[in-house]
């Protein structure tokens, strides 16, 4: 394991390694780490991001066999002191290279998926915006746990696809059933989605966040705020009660958004489910 990976941390990435190359075997190209690891820091409720490489689509047994076991080296964002919640992307080189839009996910592993995966319901290879995102952050910014590096690997995602993965995440939420019980995450997604449509870089939620609060009218900040706060363990999440604030703050940021890019959602696209969580 390479020392550049958070020590906090290191016990538990050798042993999702080894699950991943025990059941992988060749066709594994390369795990990289990725996200709030090392951009920004760990904070109480992050989780682990790692990309995962593949050579070859995964067979349906491989598939069941590798997020059941899976399960045994993640939990739950604050149930364990001993382990982070896991977040894993496995993507398909020959599925992404050339580049195509939307980009296509072979699997993924989160903990929001526990009681599906427990139940033997395994997400299938689907189109997926958000690698868009994902392979940005991880082409900036990512430690090689095995193989070579992200730039070795994929192309540079075009700057209109960002831009257009960015819009494609923002249109998933119109309404409050979209982010009840993820109020905290989505509110943190919006404040990043906006510093990269105005930037054209990628921040830490609570970076991402102290940049949007400045540029807020007063009476959007008290819900950014506290969802900052609570990310950084400092206060307690308690925007579920607040809902008619959360709304209210997240059609102001669709709309400063939705401004800002160049481009419109793409009606095709499956919704992106996991950049709110790196």
């Amino acid at each position: 394991m390479n020392l550049s990976a958070p020590i906090e941390i290191t016990e538990q990435l050798s042993s999702a390694c080894a699950i991943l190359e025990r059941h992988l075997g060749g066709m594994l190209l390369a795990i990289h780490l990725f996200g709030s690891a090392l951009d920004g820091g760990l904070r109480p409720h992050s989780d682990i991001d790692l990309l995962v490489t593949l050579s070859a689509p995964l067979p349906a047994p491989l598939r069941r066999a590798l997020m059941r076991d899976l399960l045994s080296v993640s939990a739950w964002p604050g149930s364990d002191p001993s382990r982070r919640a896991l977040e894993i992307t496995l993507l398909v080189r020959e599925h992404l290279v050339p580049w195509c839009y939307p980009p296509q996910r072979e699997l993924q592993f989160g903990e929001w998926l526990r009681e599906e995966l427990q139940a033997g319901v395994i997400p299938p290879a689907t189109p997926d915006p958000d690698i868009a995102i994902l392979l940005t952050q991880a082409s900036q910014h990512s430690l090689c746990l095995a193989g070579p590096p992200v730039s070795e690997l994929f192309e540079p995602v075009p700057r209109k696809d960002f831009f257009r993965a960015l819009a494609d995440t923002v249109a998933q939420w119109n309404e409050a059933s979209d982010w009840q019980g993820d109020e905290r995450n989505v509110v943190l997604a919006l404040a990043r989605i906006w510093y990269s449509a105005a930037t054209g870089a990628i921040a830490p939620k609570d970076v991402a966040a102290s940049w949007a609060l400045e540029r807020l009218p007063p009476q959007h900040r008290p819900v950014l705020a506290s969802a900052r706060d609570a990310y950084l363990g400092s206060a307690n999440d308690d925007l579920a009660e607040r809902a008619e604030q959360v709304a209210a703050f997240v059609g102001h940021a669709k709309v400063v958004i939705e401004n800002l890019l160049p481009v419109q959602p793409n009606d095709r696209a499956s919704p992106a489910q996991s950049m709110h969580n790196r």
